[in-house]
């Protein structure tokens, strides 16, 4: 993992790079949707990206930007899904091997998108501590080379791409929302708007269950001892070292969000959007319409980042 920190400039790199291999994602419109928010939203699709999230495209550019020889020894790295998904398919780009250790308790379509992108799964139990210390076993038994879920400045560097196009689609926002977990897409995005549009003001959605990030925004120093409680099974990583100094840099600012406003959101972006997004990303939805004040009149970048649902154990069944 590359300790140093990412830059704008590496955001521009990854976009380059990665282009031949990463989706150009749609902008979204709604019309009902922007009557509800009081605001003009902009949907950006990353749910509609190859693997189904935007972790494609920081795994992409981690992978691609290996020496040839380190790259024949593989990668590795821990998730709960969309980014083991994201790296498994990033290798095979590449031809070469992916191990992935997942947690218990992990989405079994996540798992699914893991396996089908022909990654070897690797188990462990569902802490942090578990993630890791398995990851660094698999590490020394096959020499494969670790790319960390989100503190990696290439995978974060790759995810701040997602943001340069919905600028270069949509103009420059006022206002660009992301949910943050372990802070890899955040911290991307910004430095992508620190570049392409540097009056934008970035908002975090993060739940409740692990609001590890606004906790530590406003203490001004990392607070990461928790335990996660949240259907947003994709931001239950605690916010990383690199990802927290970003963001403090760049002014964010987060919303905390509980379960159930986020699940009304995700039902809501069915229904309206007729788009078929996680959890993980409709709390970035949620968070606009939580606090409407905050976004009224103004043009917002939403960044819907998965549609990897479990079909089979939907939250709003009976």
């Amino acid at each position: 993992m590359s300790d140093d920190l990412p830059t704008a400039d590496d955001v521009l790199a990854a976009a380059a790079r990665i282009a031949g291999h990463a989706s150009l994602t749609p902008v979204l419109r709604s019309r009902t949707l922007d009557a509800l928010a009081g605001c003009e939203l902009h949907f950006k699709g990353e749910h509609l990206q190859r693997g189904g999230a935007f972790k494609f495209r920081g795994a992409c550019n981690a992978v691609w930007s290996l020496p040839e020889a380190e790259a024949g020894r593989g990668v590795v790295t821990h998730s709960s899904g969309n980014h083991g998904a994201a790296l498994a398919l990033a290798a095979r780009s590449r031809g070469i091997p992916c191990h992935v250790v997942v947690p218990d308790g992990a989405v079994a379509a996540k798992l699914a998108n893991i396996q089908r992108h022909g990654a070897t799964l690797w188990r462990c139990e569902a802490t942090q501590a578990a993630r890791e210390a398995t990851c660094a076993q698999v590490q020394a038994s096959t020499g494969a080379h670790l790319v960390h879920p989100y503190a990696d400045a290439r995978v974060i560097a790759g995810q701040g791409t997602a943001a340069l196009e919905l600028v270069a689609q949509a103009g420059i926002p006022d206002i660009v929302v992301v949910p943050v977990g372990g802070g890899g897409l955040a911290a991307g995005t910004a430095l992508a708007l620190a570049s392409a549009a540097p009056g934008c003001r970035l908002v975090l959605a993060e739940p409740a269950g692990a609001a590890d990030t606004a906790r530590s925004l406003t203490a001004g120093e990392r607070r990461i001892d928790f335990v996660p409680d949240t259907v947003c099974d994709g931001l239950r990583g605690a916010l990383g070292a690199p990802n927290f100094a970003l963001l403090q840099a760049s002014g964010a600012e987060a919303i905390v969000v509980d379960d159930a406003a986020t699940l009304a959101a995700m039902q809501l972006a069915w229904q309206v959007l007729k788009q078929v997004i996680e959890p993980s990303s409709a709390i970035a939805l949620a968070a606009v319409l939580a606090e409407p004040a905050r976004f009224a009149g103004r043009r917002v970048g939403v960044v819907l980042s998965g549609g990897n649902v479990d079909l089979g154990a939907l939250p709003w069944r009976g």
